[in-house]
């Protein structure tokens, strides 16, 4: 059985992991394993060696905006002389190949099963695939957060919440699970929440800037914060002076990706409520929108005090990614 994998993995490296629409398809079993976690084929020696601590120091860093260490994926290794059968179906599959073989990193769509992203790492020694994985491993997590992105909508898209007049005001389609609720809706911000439990919740505001109010440069997070701030202290309610605003001893951190085929800078980073003891992570989009002469912002925040928050601020992620503009 591993000879018939190994021969069909080869086969979908060579076409690249893809086929036209019309030929024969291979069948493929479903995928499985919970978000955010990465299947690492390695036989162990190398894991316990240099190249497993580098695995472990590039997919296990913290996250960056949480108020805790907590790993960006979780990772089950497998001895590759195992790797068969179920073993081959996780969703995120991270393999190393050592042999005689050139240093070489190459990312495969649904290699043994579907929905799957494998990433397949080659070299003749330790040092060739450790330099592998450096190079590349901006590469390889942001495959792996895409096919995290994709089943999480997935999942979301099982039940959505009815959000007609978040699209007609503010112009876009969003899927947002039915677990939420919409608490506060105006013409031009819209308050989206979910009830965890003992007064713990998921927050998701929804709001536009004219394009001028966000310079690009070296102060475009500076002016993002100060925004956030202006809104939450208006539109969020409070008591006795009480408001939300980005904390201060916790500097975010700004990042650029796409949403919508869109420019977006993301900010991550922890706020706190002035005045009272509450505070937690939060992950800001700004997406840039030509045609409408704004950015429409996007911000979620989680409150959950002694709970891990990485699957929480991973499930807002996944619901601001799926916004389409009209």
């Amino acid at each position: 059985m591993r000879a018939f994998y190994t021969v069909l993995f080869c086969a979908l490296l060579l076409a690249c992991g893809e086929k036209k629409k019309g030929d024969n398809q291979i069948y493929l079993p479903a995928s499985n394993g919970n978000l955010n976690n990465i299947s690492v084929v390695v036989d162990n020696i190398l894991w316990e060696d240099n190249v497993g601590e580098s695995i472990r120091n590039i997919f296990a860093a913290p996250l960056n905006g949480l108020p805790t260490n907590e790993p960006m994926f979780g990772m089950r290794q497998i001895p590759t002389q195992v790797f068969d059968g179920f073993a081959t179906r996780s969703r995120l599959v991270l393999k190393i190949e050592k042999g005689n073989i050139e240093a070489t990193t190459k990312i495969v769509n649904n290699a043994f099963a579907k929905p799957q992203t494998v990433a397949v790492i080659g070299g003749k020694t330790n040092s060739q695939i450790v330099a592998q994985l450096k190079e590349n491993k901006d590469k390889i997590i942001d495959a792996f957060i895409k096919e995290e992105v994709k089943e999480k909508q997935r999942r979301i898209k099982l039940s959505l919440l009815d959000v007609k007049a978040i699209e007609t005001n503010l112009g876009f389609s969003i899927e947002i699970p039915s677990a939420y609720r919409i608490s506060k809706a105006e013409d031009d911000f819209f308050w989206v929440r979910k009830n965890l439990s003992n007064s713990k919740t998921m927050e998701i505001m929804f709001y536009e800037l004219p394009m001028e109010s966000i310079s690009k440069g070296d102060s475009t997070i500076v002016d993002i914060v100060k925004l956030r701030n202006q809104i939450t202290k208006t539109k969020i309610p409070g008591e006795d002076d009480i408001y939300m605003a980005v904390e201060d001893a916790y500097a975010p951190s700004m990042f650029k990706t796409i949403i919508d085929n869109k420019p977006t800078y993301e900010v991550r980073g922890m706020w706190e409520m002035k005045g009272f003891t509450m505070a937690g992570p939060f992950i800001t989009y700004a997406i840039e929108d030509k045609i409408n002469n704004r950015y429409l912002v996007a911000d979620g925040y989680v409150y959950a005090p002694s709970l891990e928050k990485r699957d929480y601020i991973f499930e807002l992620e996944a619901i601001i990614k799926s916004i389409i503009i009209k």
